[in-house]
């Protein structure tokens, strides 16, 4: 936890400068609008992932000031086409780096549509205090005004800065900092896109002046009881959305294709349509784990209320939105399917 705040300790006074060491700083690369090529510099289309990590770090050369910096391809995608394949051996290779000294900090530069989900799974199960820093663009690299370059400047001067250290993984965007768990996407085109909508940004970071003004306090990285090195799979849990005049019919075909748990995105406080409740009760029954969430997208999924949690056997899922409950659920449930501490996970994560 101390090396990187070792590492941008005074070493020499030369004159009346200071010499200071400068951090490793890994980054990987899996693709995205940030390394995305259009043909027009005013037009929406592209084509994500386009870019290589060498050629997405030559466009911003000001960062080998920062940093001395190591390029990584881990997958080259949309992060619509996110797998847990992707997820795990991202995972897996953050926490073999993070182990070495000679890496201080790292930086995943990735597709906007899954970034929330990556880097909460990251916050999970990584076991390193040091600096894990998400980030992205919303327009690509050949549309005028391109929001990569500063958005990857900035992601490397939070990853090297002493205050990142403790944080768990934060996603830096548009100028801001988010911890992970709290962050969501909520405008499909907007560069201020990205927003903590229950708790607001931890911090800012201003053409690299990076400053923070809270911290995370839900248990994460190494706090986490999730350990990557220990899960090489991950069971099936699927999300469903409410809606009025709903049925069973998607509850049915979740358990028949095998889902060992269901995230029901409910109206308001997770509220279920009358014919989806009576389904997910007699899905618990047979043995599928069932969570409440909310598609309003802000506010706690609250135990009780309209909801006779106790009787069915739901869990509720606290404030995380339906595409984060999924992740912690998956986890959870390579531990446990014991309802009690599902829930409890949900209060301490």
């Amino acid at each position: 936890m101390t090396k990187i705040l070792e590492k941008i300790t005074v070493l020499a006074l030369v004159g009346s400068s200071l010499l200071l060491a400068k951090p490793n700083v890994s980054i990987l690369a899996t693709g995205g609008t940030i390394a995305g090529a259009g043909d027009s510099a005013i037009k929406s289309s592209y084509s994500a992932g386009a870019v290589t990590v060498d050629k997405l770090l030559a466009a911003v050369p000001s960062i080998n000031d920062l940093a001395n910096i190591k390029g990584e391809q881990i997958s080259n995608i949309g992060s619509q086409e996110m797998t847990n394949e992707v997820w795990l051996k991202l995972a897996k290779r953050v926490n073999v780096l993070l182990k070495k000294d000679d890496v201080d900090a790292i930086i995943v530069t990735h597709g906007t549509d899954t970034m929330e989900a990556t880097s909460y799974f990251l916050n999970l199960t990584v076991k390193s205090d040091k600096p894990i820093v998400f980030v992205g663009a919303m327009r690509s690299g050949s549309s005028m005004s391109a929001d990569g370059p500063m958005n990857l400047y900035n992601a490397v001067s939070v990853a090297t800065n002493k205050d990142t250290v403790g944080k768990g993984v934060v996603v830096v965007m548009n100028d801001e900092i988010h911890s992970s768990r709290e962050v969501t996407k909520t405008n499909t085109a907007s560069v201020d896109t990205f927003k903590s909508v229950n708790t607001g940004k931890i911090g800012t970071v201003y053409y690299g002046n990076v400053h923070y003004y809270m911290n995370p306090v839900r248990k994460h990285t190494s706090a986490s009881e999730f350990d990557i090195e220990k899960i090489d799979s991950l069971p099936r849990v699927d999300i469903l959305y409410a809606h009025a005049n709903d049925s069973d019919i998607f509850v049915n075909a979740a358990v028949k294709a095998g889902a060992k748990g269901i995230i029901h995105a409910g109206m308001g406080n997770g509220n279920l349509f009358p014919s989806t409740q009576e389904a997910l009760g007699k899905a618990i029954k047979n043995g599928v784990v069932v969570a409440r969430t909310s598609r309003v997208g802000s506010g706690r999924t609250n135990l009780g209320g309209e909801v006779d949690d106790k009787k069915y056997g739901f869990i509720a899922t606290d404030n995380l939105n339906a595409q984060k409950a999924r992740i912690l659920l998956m986890l959870g449930l390579t531990k446990t399917q014991d309802k009690k501490a599902l829930q409890d996970m949900y209060f301490k994560y």
